[in-house]
């Protein structure tokens, strides 16, 4: 990625980029992680002789320990700087890879992941807290570009790397190989990223408690609904039952938060509810929560129809993703020079609007024979909207956020997103089975046409691969609709100050000649 030459000087006047390039390393490796374990599937059942619901544990342990404390964090990095909990974080992460890869049992593996998940979540909110608090708004486009880029192109390479590593080295590999860029990545950060002020107020205990709770019923509920088909999950308590309970938990969080707002002293509330009157702070959340939802959704059902239609291998089925990520990459520096020059609207707008329409084109496309160079196109549409989307969204969330609540609105941020993500990974997995169902009848359990035994390496007959083929595609419609929410949403952003500040200049200045 090729970023402008043009010089910025931080808010302490210095360059702000070395830390990030520090920083966007280590958001790599967490994010890669999120989605590296998928093509593992069928090695990680043969290592383990386990069957495929303890295997999806061990990226839903991962996921589930990422987004739930995700609020907390966010805060930590205000309450002790967001260099330190960034370095524990990291420091967490590496030695959990490590730990990953070293373990022999599928338990073990799982509660690695818990303990990866909890680094990646300290880490994630300090890479934007480190950016709303050392570049200056007005350049600010460019540096979430670079977050964005790597966000996106990380989520979308992992399952190539691990196709990569585990055909070549071996499932162990795709958690040792974070051992050496932890460590580099560590130094890095020690070494380049500043520390900056912190504030002394006390921290919310009873939130801590309270969000922890909510976030891990609703996302525990949402997550795991469809492997307990929305029925009973602990004797007569039914899984759909946790996240009402989750939700009406994280109402009395915010009641609480407006209670702690109101107060003079006293604890610090972990979500400051005044940064939601900011219009385009409220409005980007609403936008990053769709296209969360829409990049892990629509990896599920584009990699089951490339290995169980097409016969494709893992690593082959993951390559399908490659314009996706070399375009989304290579093209994400040049839209974040622009949303620092125009309304994010116009380049965000243009984002969503083609992510819509590259998801529906390969919707029509996913036949079972359709020519490869086909399905490239609408994914590499898909490439474009993709670098357009991350740093306006991005950018409209921070611009406007006190220095001193950079912690928790990226703690926000980042939930939403991260929430947007599991309900993509439900949701999919919903309407994958019913669309099955209703085209295979009797396809939607546990035969050889079901998403889990394709995901398990299973062969189709070739009298389903045709209406097999037309439920995935019919599934990829799903994130395209979501996305039409957030497309609406950003829309809606207001003008950015200094974009309105500029226009004021331009007004004001004399006229040539006059």
């Amino acid at each position: 990625m090729t970023l402008s030459r043009e010089r910025v000087v931080g808010t302490d006047g210095t360059s702000p980029w070395p830390a990030l390039w520090a920083m966007v390393i280590g958001f790599f490796m967490i994010l890669v992680d999120a989605t590296i374990v998928t093509v593992a599937t069928p090695a990680l059942l043969l290592a383990f002789g386990t069957d495929v619901n303890s295997v999806v544990w061990v990226t839903s342990a991962y996921l589930l320990a990422y987004a739930v404390p995700l609020l907390i964090t966010g805060r930590m990095g205000d309450r002790f700087g967001p260099k330190r909990v960034y370095l524990g974080g990291l420091a967490v992460f590496t030695l959990a890879s490590l730990w990953c890869g070293l373990t022999t049992t599928i338990g073990g593996l799982i509660v690695a992941r818990v303990a990866q998940g909890l680094g990646a979540a300290m880490m994630t909110p300090q890479t934007m807290a480190v950016i709303t608090r050392t570049f200056p708004a007005a350049q600010r486009g460019r540096a979430m570009s670079l977050w964005g880029a790597v966000a996106g192109f990380a989520t979308l390479t992992g399952p190539i790397l691990g196709g990569l590593l585990v055909g070549g080295l071996g499932w162990q590999w795709i958690f040792f190989v974070n051992v050496p860029f932890g460590a580099v990545a560590f130094v890095a950060a020690w070494r380049l990223v500043p520390s900056l002020a912190v504030s002394r107020r006390r921290f919310d205990l009873v939130g801590v408690v309270l969000s922890a709770t909510g976030m891990f019923l609703l996302v525990f509920g949402i997550q795991e609904g469809q492997k307990y088909d929305w029925g009973p999950i602990v004797g007569p308590v039914p899984v759909w039952s946790l996240i009402v309970v989750g939700a009406l938990v994280l109402v009395v969080f915010v009641w609480w938060q407006s209670v702690l707002g109101r107060r003079e002293t006293g604890s610090e509330p972990l979500v400051v509810l005044r940064l939601f009157r900011d219009r385009n702070f409220s409005l980007a959340n609403i936008a990053i929560c769709s296209v969360g939802f829409a990049i892990t959704a629509q990896g599920f059902p584009l990699m089951i129809y490339a290995q169980s239609v097409r016969g494709f291998t893992p690593t082959e089925a993951a390559l399908l993703l490659a314009p996706l990520a070399i375009l989304s990459g290579g093209l994400a520096p040049w839209t974040g020079k622009l949303t620092d020059r125009i309304h994010p609207r116009l380049i965000g707008g243009f984002g969503m609007s083609t992510f819509v329409l590259g998801l529906v084109w390969l919707a029509l496309a996913m036949g079972p024979d359709t020519p490869v160079w086909q399905l490239l196109l609408p994914i590499a549409l898909l490439g474009v909207s993709n670098s357009c989307v991350w740093a306006p969204i991005s950018t409209s969330a921070t611009r406007n956020l006190p220095m001193d609540q950079a912690g928790s609105g990226s703690g926000v941020y980042n939930t939403t997103r991260q929430v947007g993500a599991v309900l993509g990974s439900a949701g999919i997995a919903v309407l994958m089975q019913a669309r099955l169902a209703a085209l295979l009848p009797g396809a939607g359990g546990s035969g050889s046409g079901s998403p889990e035994t394709a995901a398990a390496g299973g062969p189709l007959p070739e009298a389903v691969r045709e209406p097999f083929a037309q439920a995935m595609a019919e599934s990829v419609l799903l994130p395209a609709a979501v996305l039409v929410v957030g497309l609406v949403a950003v829309a809606c952003f207001a003008t950015p100050q200094h974009l309105l500040a500029r226009r004021d200049r331009t007004a004001d200045a004399p006229v040539a000649g006059a």
